[in-house]
C-alpha cells in the first residue's frame, strides 16, 4: 500500500522553471521539484493558439500520470514576479516581463509596448464610429500606389486656415474656384 500511496502523492507537484527548450514540437521544460529533484524534458501543454516562454524562476504545475515522474507534463506555467495586479473584474491582458501588454479594459483595448508593428498579407482596415487620433513625435505615411484622404473637413497643420487646391479643384488666376473648401493648410 505504501508504494501506491507514494505514487498517488507524486501525481501532482509544484515546480520552479530552470530552463526551456523551444525546438521540439511541444516546449520541453527543465523543472526543479522536490529538494535535489530536477526533471528534464517535461512537455509543456498550452492552450491552442496561445504560447509563451517564461523565464527561469517562473513556477509550474506538473502532472505525473500514474505517479511516474519520468514522463511528467506541465499544464500551467505562471510567474508571480510579472503578474498584473491592477485588473478590474472581467478584464483580460496578455503581458510579458518587460511591461508590454494588450489590455482588454472595461473602457476599450489598450496596447502598450516598445514598438507596434502591423503586418498584413491583405488590407488593413481601420473602421471607427468615433474619432481616430494619432498623437506622436513624427508621422510618416508612404504608399507605393495611390493614397487617399477623405473627410468633411481636412485640416493640415495646427490652426490650419489657408485653402489648398487638390488635383481635381478648379483654379483660375490663383484662386480656388471649387472643391477645396474642405482642405486647409497652416
Amino acid at each position: 500500500m505504501k508504494a501506491l500511496n507514494d505514487r498517488i502523492q507524486m501525481m501532482i507537484g509544484r515546480a520552479v522553471l530552470a530552463d526551456a527548450r523551444e525546438d521540439p514540437q511541444l516546449r520541453e521544460l527543465q523543472l526543479e521539484l522536490l529538494a535535489d529533484e530536477t526533471l528534464d524534458g517535461v512537455e509543456h501543454f498550452e492552450a491552442y493558439g496561445f504560447t509563451s516562454r517564461a523565464t527561469a524562476g517562473a513556477e509550474a504545475i506538473m502532472l505525473a500520470p500514474g505517479g511516474l515522474r519520468s514522463h511528467g507534463i506541465a499544464i500551467c506555467v505562471a510567474d508571480r514576479r510579472y503578474r498584473l495586479t491592477t485588473l478590474e473584474k472581467g478584464e483580460v491582458t496578455i503581458h510579458d516581463d518587460q511591461g508590454q501588454k494588450v489590455h482588454l479594459t472595461r473602457a476599450g483595448i489598450v496596447v502598450h509596448g516598445k514598438k507596434l508593428t502591423l503586418e498584413s498579407e491583405g488590407d488593413i482596415v481601420l473602421d471607427a464610429e468615433g474619432d481616430v487620433t494619432i498623437d506622436c513625435v513624427n508621422f510618416t505615411a508612404t504608399a507605393t500606389g495611390s493614397a487617399e484622404l477623405e473627410g468633411a473637413s481636412i485640416d493640415i497643420g495646427h490652426g490650419a486656415s489657408l485653402e489648398a487646391a487638390r488635383k481635381t479643384d478648379t483654379v483660375a488666376g490663383g484662386v480656388i474656384n471649387s472643391g477645396s473648401g474642405k482642405v486647409k493648410i497652416a
